[in-house]
């Protein structure tokens, strides 16, 4: 009998508040999704590449499943207190009828418990698809189709995502217990009896209006100084907005009440029906649930930053420079000219794995025999004017004089295959002409300094001769990986390579894998199969593998882990919101039996209750869309700069969409809230109409 009714009554809960039900499915969904990320396709792939960086992220994860139970028990609690406060007289009738206080705090610990079991049999199964699913999108964002799929589940993930979503639920359950079950019976068999009902309202004056207009200065500031001043991401600058935007947030919707009661006076007397009650509800429920609506809107705030972090992240991974080559092989022999390693590219059984292969001509001049001078790519950076970061057009300058006339050249036959080999249109020089090359593509700031001056008129003197630069910056990778970084070279015609840079020796050859053998045998294994003759050949190499390992691991580390935390914020701050109102609702179920007395109509109320709740639900989404505009447009101006290439249109798109996403979620879980209003005054009526 007391099993039969701990399962009617978890039956009863979860059909009464669905919304709850749903957002502990998600959390286990989420739970499950990120500690089980080193089962992962991409996390295995990334293991035998960059170890040390995988190890490192993976021992974050237990901080982040932390923190996240940390904020999901406070939903927990909010919703189990919600739900007690519904049955308040069920439970005191329990207690009436001669129950033991030990037994309900059993009936309600096991209805928690059944509860937590069939979200996890819910919520398990479709992480699992979940999982499978981000692993191939992962691949795909990253633009890498070379890792094999393997269907796979993490029991120590299961056992973990349980163990903590149980625990979670049983604390903030056992606290909540105790509490319900120490009231008194009476107490309880009258839960409508406010003592707070309506005294909020009475507290709307100049104080609330201050409170207002230094909430609306104050974020005016935060937003004004994040737009202006986070380009150089300075911390003070960083910890002052957040700390301006807080308190901005909070002591705007702790004096948003006042200026609803003053529109609700102004209008009250002009219009008909249950206007004015609608308004004083709105207004009750802003006072009195101003820190909740200040909370919830910083957590979308977060939510919707997290999100369009890792937007940014993948969206940069895609922007990587064109693959020039599979594998870079440099020669160690004496004599320097590839014999040995085209030897080796020209055998039979390396034939049957490269395509194709150019030889890659790049050194430094001699500066005792050749006088190099880089002082008008130097005049021409320095005299650029309009430069946001004159720390950083300095730093430039500065920089160009470290190799002291030892300037790196390319050969621009050498050059030419590369970008070849990217598929993009060869280079031409003019008469005296040269070519402007830089491996930094990933810092804009330095790429727009270095275009400016090359529109500026930017030359180089080679013994005594000027060479005018053409106006493109140049950045294709030059070898497979990117473990050359220069900051600066010069693409030159081959005649003057080979009289600048004495020392002709051939830098490297760069070879292609044969598609076709790709297309059959996987980039993989294709990949391995040539590393392994290589490597049996003694030569020295790298691959485009390591460089795929980086780029990969950046996009995984980026997004996975802000769109998990933005997804969680997003779930608790709408569930927040959603329990608060209902459970204000609650508290006002007098109110709505006395409307009934007097003769209103029920579906008039029903529609009064739906303007609540999306005014009230309004509110937060206007507040936290106007906060995370500033808060994206500072974020890419400062901590993610997209890199050369990147449309930030094609960005906002995607942050657009995200956002029409939010908004989407959001109205969900407004019609649940209002249908569950609605639902509740109808018992009213029934109970009004039955003459309780």
């Amino acid at each position: 009998m007391f099993f039969r009714q701990i399962k009617r009554n978890a039956a009863k809960n979860r059909k009464n508040n669905g919304l709850f039900f749903g957002s502990l499915v998600i959390a286990v969904i989420a739970f499950y999704t990120l500690l089980s990320m080193d089962k992962q396709d991409v996390m295995r792939f990334l293991k035998t590449i960059e170890s040390d960086a995988v190890t490192r992220l993976l021992q974050l994860i237990p901080v982040v499943y932390g923190v996240s139970l940390f904020f999901v028990f406070f939903l927990v609690y909010f919703s189990c207190h919600y739900q007690l406060n519904e049955r308040k007289k069920e439970l005191g009738l329990y207690l009436m009828l001669g129950m033991k206080k030990s037994r309900l705090f059993a009936m309600l610990m096991s209805e928690t418990l059944l509860n937590s079991l069939i979200s996890l049999v819910i919520g398990i199964p479709a992480a699992l698809f979940l999982t499978e699913a981000i692993s191939l999108i992962t691949v795909r964002a990253a633009g890498l189709d070379i890792i094999g799929h393997e269907v796979t589940w993490s029991f120590p993930a299961v056992a973990e995502t349980a163990a903590g979503f149980v625990i979670v639920q049983l604390i903030a359950m056992l606290l909540l217990s105790v509490r319900f079950a120490c009231t008194e019976p009476a107490k309880l068999l009258n839960p409508d009896a406010s003592e707070t009902q309506g005294q909020a309202l009475g507290k709307d004056g100049k104080g609330r209006d201050f409170f207002f207009a230094s909430g609306c200065i104050l974020f005016a500031a935060a937003y004004g100084m994040g737009v202006k001043m986070l380009g150089s991401f300075d911390l003070i600058i960083v910890l002052l907005v957040l700390v301006l935007g807080t308190a901005g947030t909070f002591l705007l919707y702790r004096g948003a009440g006042a200026v609803i009661g003053r529109h609700i006076r102004k209008k009250g007397a002009k219009e008909s029906g249950l206007y004015t009650f609608t308004g004083r509800q709105i207004q009750e429920n802003v006072l009195c649930q101003h820190k909740t609506l200040a909370v919830s809107s910083l957590l979308l705030l977060i939510a919707l930053s997290c999100v369009s972090y890792g937007i940014g992240t993948v969206v940069s991974s895609q922007a990587a420079t064109a693959k020039t080559a599979d594998f870079s092989i440099q020669d160690n022999e004496e004599d320097g000219d590839g014999g040995k390693v085209l030897e080796t590219l020209e055998g039979g059984e390396c034939k049957k794995y490269i395509s194709e292969y150019y030889p890659v001509y790049l050194g430094q001049a001699d500066a005792e025999t050749h006088k190099v001078s880089v002082d008008g790519l130097k005049k021409a950076a320095a005299s650029l004017k309009g430069v946001k970061d004159k720390e950083m057009q300095d730093n430039v300058v500065e920089y160009m004089d470290d190799n002291e006339g030892y300037e790196y050249f390319i050969a621009l036959s050498s050059y030419n295959h590369i970008l070849e080999a990217a598929g993009k249109e060869t280079l031409h020089l003019k008469d005296k002409e040269a070519a402007f090359y830089t491996s930094m593509k990933e810092y804009p700031d330095r790429l727009a300094i270095y275009r400016g001056a090359l529109k500026n008129g930017a030359y180089i003197e080679l013994d005594g001769e000027r060479y005018q630069l053409s106006g493109e910056v140049y950045y294709d990778n030059v070898v497979a990986d990117r473990q050359i970084t220069l900051e600066k070279a010069f693409i030159v015609p081959d005649e003057l390579y080979r009289k600048i840079v004495e020392d002709d020796r051939l830098f490297c050859y760069n070879a292609m894998l044969r598609p076709e053998l790709t297309k059959k045998e996987g980039f993989m294994q294709s990949l391995e199969k040539a590393s392994e003759i290589f490597r049996r050949e003694g030569l020295d190499f790298e691959s485009y593998l390591s460089g795929i390992g980086r780029r990969l691991f950046y996009t995984v580390a980026g997004s996975y882990i802000t769109i998990y935390l933005g997804v969680l914020f997003m779930i608790i701050a709408n569930t927040s919101i959603a329990l608060k109102y209902l459970m204000q609702q609650q508290e006002n179920r007098k109110r709505y039996r006395t409307l009934m007395m007097l003769g209103a109509d029920v579906g008039e109320i029903c529609r009064s209750s739906a303007k609540q709740i999306y005014l009230f639900s309004g509110m937060v989404l206007i507040v936290s869309s106007v906060s995370s505009a500033f808060a994206i447009w500072s974020m890419f101006n400062s901590l993610l700069r997209l890199p050369d290439g990147v449309s930030p249109g094609n960005v906002l798109i995607l942050t657009g969409a995200a956002f029409a996403v939010f908004v989407a979620t959001q109205m969900i879980y407004v019609m649940i809230i209002e249908r569950a209003g609605r639902k509740d005054i109808y018992r009213l009526s029934v109970r009004q109409g039955g003459g309780d």
